[in-house]
């Protein structure tokens, strides 16, 4: 049995960040993680020949620069690699394109509505102006707004005054805006249907609503406040998949004394006279520290790997009502050849984009409502993506890789738990909306990984397979995630911390709820503090 000053539960991108951050502090830190490989849901693996696949989280924008920067990512071999705009194909042949140039992004939009070209402009800006203002706060720690305590009066304070900033106008629409559904802002701005239905796609993925649900316009946001290249809302590819940015954080890790402990999953975290002690694994073997840090989503560290006798029943209840719905699944498809999308023939350069498949907010709801039923959508959004353009490492020269991200699929199919059946059924569904659009796909396809939320809670341990750990929701943010009194990243129990996604800011590989939990434990220890915080200018 060996003592360490900090143990950190599950190497997930945000457990690997707090872990860096900790050992560059000096702390003797061991990472423990249940697979035998480290990334959690950020993770690249080679699961059929020498294709590589990012069979989870699949683009990067999120991640925060001043984290990239802190840990030096780059000289631990993280290259991102921007990729061009985003297409939606309609049913009757037609697509939208969205392109990185300005002018050629306009003059599509006028393809369909001369109209909606001048109000994209309004709408970009607006969009923009919202995440100006959320971005300075995803490095800070939520205000306590029930405590006393100088520090949460004086954040509060300066969200105030940020709030104020805006003017009285903007302060109206922000409101109106962290409320609304994403169909009813999108009336606000176009008329075209198929514009509306390529823009609020953001507004619901990785959530269990619909585009009709009140908080949806929220979840685009979240979608659109990253960055590639100091370029706002753009998107890239890290090279050799999602799993490099994970890999790079680990070299980093190591590079400052931190040790990983590899496949072996917690069975408890030890608790003793209302502190904790350390964890105990699922092969029996003890390590100890007076810090734990969970990178687990809410209840699986509460209501799986502790003893409930360690916690107060009413904070039980609250991680029994934390909404973590799963509510999306992942295929991953080994390519002999690149698809003939028919709507796409003669314009090449939107292969490279974003694809997405559902023309109208009439369809992406009535697929919500097949989720609300109990089954996976019949016509399901479907986002893809062919990496293998962009970033030709991921696959066998002439080969492709396909990630294709799909919403709707429920964490169980009528109230019963997923069979292989049922996830043959949720595959072969996608694979014949793609081939719709591609004939001649299906016969291209060398090999099919199907993750349902079966898997993702099974293989990465995402309670429901909910990507976000957390519903993001206007109850489940800021000071009020995970739940209210805890948003600061200390657990109910001394010398434990929370660090993934299931707290402040949420969900996306963006690192930043590792990175604050970390600053926090650093200045509880009173240790040097090298981890970045959001901007302060009073």
């Amino acid at each position: 049995m060996r003592r360490h000053d900090a143990i950190v539960i599950g190497a997930g991108h945000n457990g690997i960040a707090n872990a860096a951050f900790l050992a560059k502090a000096g702390l003797d830190v061991l990472l423990v993680e249940k697979n035998d490989y480290i990334g959690g849901a950020a993770v690249s693996r080679n699961l059929h020949g020498d294709w590589i696949y990012s069979n989870c989280s699949y683009v990067c924008s999120l991640l925060r620069p001043e984290i990239h920067r802190a840990l030096d990512l780059a000289k631990y071999g993280l290259q991102v690699v921007p990729y061009g705009g985003s297409v939606t194909l309609a049913e009757n042949g037609d697509y939208f394109g969205s392109y990185p140039d300005e002018d050629a992004s306009r003059r599509e939009i006028m393809r369909h509505s001369p109209r909606d070209a001048d109000a994209a402009h309004r709408y970009e800006r607006d969009i923009m102006r919202q995440c100006r203002f959320i971005r300075q706060f995803l490095l800070r720690t939520a205000p306590d707004p029930a405590s006393f305590k100088p520090r949460d009066l004086l954040e509060l304070l300066h969200i105030g005054r940020k709030l104020w900033d805006l003017g009285e106008d903007t302060i109206a629409d922000t409101i109106r805006f962290y409320t609304m559904s994403i169909a009813d802002w999108l009336d606000e701005y176009f008329e075209s249907p198929l514009l509306k239905a390529a823009y609020a796609g953001s507004g619901i993925i990785g959530s269990a609503l619909g585009v009709m649900s009140p908080g949806t316009a929220y979840v685009l946001l979240h979608h659109a406040m990253g960055d590639v290249d100091g370029t706002a809302g753009a998107w890239g590819f890290a090279r050799g998949g999602m799993g490099a940015i994970t890999a790079a954080m680990q070299r980093c890790f190591e590079a400052h004394g931190g040790k990983t402990l590899a496949g072996n999953g917690v069975a408890r975290i030890e608790v003793r006279g209302g502190a904790v002690t350390g964890v105990t694994l699922e092969n029996g073997d003890e390590h100890r520290a007076g810090i734990v840090v969970s990178n687990m989503t809410l209840p699986r560290t509460f209501l799986e790997c502790m003893d409930p006798k360690d916690l107060r029943p009413e904070f039980l209840e609250k991680c029994r009502n934390f909404k973590i719905r799963g509510s999306s699944g992942k295929l991953n498809i080994a390519l002999e050849g690149l698809p003939d999308f028919t709507a796409l023939r003669g314009n090449q350069e939107l292969m490279r984009a974003d694809l997405h498949i559902s023309d109208s907010i009439e369809r992406l709801e009535r697929a919500y409502d097949d989720w609300k039923d109990g089954t996976w959508s019949r016509d399901p959004y479907v986002d893809l993506l062919i990496p293998t353009l962009t970033d030709p490492t991921m696959a066998p020269p002439g080969k492709h890789f396909m990630s294709v991200f799909v919403q709707y699929v429920p964490p169980k199919v009528r109230g019963k738990d997923w069979t292989d059946a049922d996830r043959d059924g949720f595959r072969d569904t996608v694979l014949d909306r793609i081939e719709a659009h591609a004939p001649g796909f299906k016969k291209m396809i060398a090999h099919v990984e199907v993750r349902t939320p079966r898997e993702l809670e099974a293989e990465v341990g995402l309670t429901e397979g909910n990507i976000f750990q957390g519903e993001l929701t206007m109850d489940q943010l800021l000071f009020n995630r995970p739940i209210p009194g805890y948003a600061q990243y200390r657990g109910p129990v001394k010398g434990l911390w929370m660090c993934g996604s299931s707290n402040h800011p949420g969900g996306g590989v963006m690192a930043a709820p590792g990175a604050n939990a970390a600053r926090e434990i650093l200045m509880h220890l009173k240790k040097p503090n090298t981890v970045p915080e959001g901007w302060r200018d009073d």
